[in-house]
């Protein structure tokens, strides 16, 4: 049976393989996306290292001049996706939008050069061009210096229309916001994604920004949604410190010590986000300053940067306690808001277990990470390589076929087999 995933993982991996990058299923999203690409590249790298260094490399050929890595590059025209470029209208040679997203590559870079250690050499612009990305977050997306950074709009989390959300979205107009076709829901059950309300507010942000003319470095005071996402900043502290030892291993001194810096100013800011109530992180609403009392799987995800031993035994312990069929629930089942269908408010992401997992066997708590890895295969096994799934019924939800799932379970395979 594990010959058989494995296979069929590299099979999905090279189905929407588009030469130089790949897209996360065909169809529902037809072109390159941030964080995919980094995590997909995980699951390249077992069967075709170098093939995984050029989805980074692609990626990161796309970085605007003032360092930010956009979520979407819009290599070939298609139709079935919206927005499209003309909607982003950003200006660039090749066309992108005008947000980011979770910044793993730092990470995902350092894992593939660990076990490919022969594209070290080509890989050495990636380390300067990663940090950049990572200079440019503090630089425009914390200007007061409280160590985190903020998202300004739902999407550059993943985690779109995420219960976390939804008080400091109400801030957001839908007023005025140019009429549009989703398609989306041509592709998937319109009672499986965000609803017409949060996509009107996704809009209007994305019309203010354009109206700004995507000056970064004034969107966050410009936007009314700025939250600290406990997940996101994990991400970016993680990816941090795998990039400083990769630097140190370029001889970047500056490099490494400019990452690690940045990594342990965000770590001591974090703390602030603890909730003992909750057993995890929370997120922040900046314009407020009040904690989001939503307990979601992004403050989960904090286990994945170097926190206190305590509070990811404490986050191995809630996970433990939501009790559904499947693991990890993007929100807990018993809080309001809970949809066990409904993309980021209940339904399970196998990228997020993983790097939940991850971050579990590194602070020692190794049999809660084992359970992950075995809750994450089971439901491969039993549905499928699908978008996301049902916590309580491992019902396949989403896109079919999907990439970064498919990454996933050849990582996955890899720890089972280890352990």
């Amino acid at each position: 049976m594990t010959d058989a995933l494995q296979s069929a993982a590299i099979k999905i991996l090279k189905t929407n393989d588009r030469g130089s990058y790949t897209v996360p299923t065909k169809g529902l999203y037809p072109f390159q996306w941030n964080w995919d690409s980094c995590l997909t590249a995980l699951g390249q790298r077992h069967f075709d290292p170098a093939r995984a260094l050029t989805e980074i490399e692609t990626l990161f050929a796309h970085q605007w001049p003032c360092g930010m890595v956009p979520h979407i590059i819009f290599h070939a025209r298609d139709d079935g996706y919206f927005p499209g470029p003309d909607v982003w209208d950003c200006g660039r040679p090749v066309p992108t939008s005008g947000i980011t997203q979770p910044p793993v590559a730092g990470f995902a870079l350092k894992r593939l050069l660990d076990s490919a250690p022969e594209l070290r050499t080509q890989a050495g612009p990636l380390v300067v061009k990663i940090t950049a990305w990572h200079r440019w977050f503090h630089a425009t997306r914390d200007p007061q210096g409280s160590g985190l950074v903020a998202i300004i709009h739902p999407w550059e989390s993943g985690r779109d229309n995420s219960v976390d959300w939804d008080i400091p979205f109400e801030r957001v107009p839908t007023a005025g916001v140019a009429p549009y076709t989703r398609r989306d829901t041509q592709h998937a059950d319109p009672a499986h994604r965000p609803t017409k309300e949060q996509y009107d507010r996704y809009i209007w942000l994305v019309e203010r920004f354009r109206g700004l003319g995507w000056q970064t470095d004034r969107l966050h005071d410009a936007s009314p949604f700025q939250v600290v996402d406990p997940g996101f900043n994990a991400i970016l502290i993680r990816s941090c410190l795998d990039l400083a030892e990769l630097a140190e291993d370029f001889g970047e001194s500056a490099l490494a010590q400019e990452n690690r810096a940045l990594a342990d100013t965000a770590l001591a800011a974090l703390d602030t986000l603890w909730s003992e109530a909750r057993g995890q992180y929370l997120c922040l609403d900046r314009i407020t300053g009040a904690l989001i009392d939503s307990p979601s799987s992004g403050g989960l995800l904090t286990a994945f940067a170097p926190i206190p031993s305590k509070h990811a035994a404490r986050i191995a312990a809630t996970i433990d306690a939501r009790g559904t069929r499947f693991r990890v629930a993007s929100h807990a089942p018993d809080a309001a808001g809970f949809d066990a269908k409904r993309y980021w408010r209940g339904p399970i992401w196998l990228v997020v277990n993983y790097m939940i997992a991850d971050g579990l066997s590194r602070a020692g708590e190794a049999d809660a990470a084992a359970r992950i890895i075995r809750s994450s295969l089971d439901l491969i096994r039993n549905s499928g390589f699908a978008e996301y799934y049902d916590p309580l019924t491992g019902e396949p939800l989403g896109g079919t076929q999907f990439t970064w799932t498919a990454a996933m379970v050849l990582e996955f395979l890899l720890r089972e087999h280890v352990a």
